[in-house]
């Protein structure tokens, strides 16, 4: 189960946000960013552009920074 401080972190996610996971993509880039907000997150890779749709809960336990649009840093490669 995520820590409460993970879970105020997901809910402050929106659109255009780019996110860093623990699990890198098969591609090798763990950066991606976050097209969709609902029950799950869309998210599209930085570097392949593959698009996944993850829980709320796994990106909770998965997300290790996250940063506003326009805030540098999460490049793709």
């Amino acid at each position: 189960m995520p820590s409460a401080k993970a879970w105020e972190r997901v809910m402050q996610l929106e659109p255009g946000w780019r996110v860093q996971l623990r699990k890198p993509h098969p591609c090798g880039n763990d950066w991606w960013e976050v097209v969709r907000i609902g029950a799950d997150l869309r998210l599209r890779c930085l570097k392949c552009g593959r698009r996944v749709i993850l829980p709320r809960r796994r990106v909770a336990q998965r997300l290790k920074h996250a940063l506003p649009p326009g805030e540098a840093g999460g490049t793709s490669g």
